[in-house]
This record gives structure tokens, C-alpha cells and sequence, in this order.
């Protein structure tokens, strides 16, 4: 099983250009808990879970308007990648590297 613990300096590719932060999960067995910071936002990790090497989680942000993130990520060689649902915007590729 991967192991989802760390913190990484992520970069989400959107269609309003590429949004930077800093992801911090937690993995206890098959759950995933952390937090997610941008731009002086920070967000609690929600639905946090863990099947077959892969994590998936959702965050709710504000900015640049309220909307559902929800992450789908496998890990690679230390680096973290993967999908982000946009809510009604589609979806986007994110990767992130160890902070």
C-alpha cells in the first residue's frame, strides 16, 4: 500500500491558470486526514480515504470562489499526482513535490 503521509508543495493546473499551494495528509490505515494551504487559506481535508494505492479526498475552498475540490492521487517516487474535480468546471492535473 502507498504511503500518504507528508507534505508536499503542490500545483494545480486550472483553466484560470496554475494555482500553488502546500498539501499535508495524514494516513491512518485506510483514512487520510490533512490540510490544504493557498494563498493564505487554509482548508481542512474531508472524505479522506485510501483503496488500492490510491488516495482520494475532497477540500472546500472559497477563493477564487466556494467550490468542492475533489482529489484523486497515487504516489510516485516520493512526488504526489494525480486528478482534481472542478466542480461544474471540469477536472484538472495536479502534481506536487516533497516540502
Amino acid at each position: 500500500m502507498a504511503d500518504f503521509n507528508g507534505s508536499w508543495n503542490i500545483e494545480i493546473n486550472t483553466p484560470m491558470g496554475k494555482q500553488e499551494g502546500n498539501l499535508t495528509l495524514a494516513q491512518n490505515g485506510d483514512n487520510v486526514s490533512g490540510t490544504m494551504a493557498s494563498g493564505g487559506d487554509s482548508a481542512e481535508i474531508e472524505n479522506g480515504s485510501v483503496a488500492g494505492g490510491e488516495a482520494t479526498w475532497d477540500v472546500k475552498v472559497t477563493k477564487p470562489m466556494p467550490l468542492t475540490l475533489g482529489f484523486s492521487a497515487k504516489i510516485d517516487g516520493g512526488n504526489i499526482g494525480g486528478k482534481v474535480k472542478l466542480g461544474a468546471f471540469g477536472e484538472a492535473d495536479f502534481s506536487g513535490t516533497p516540502a
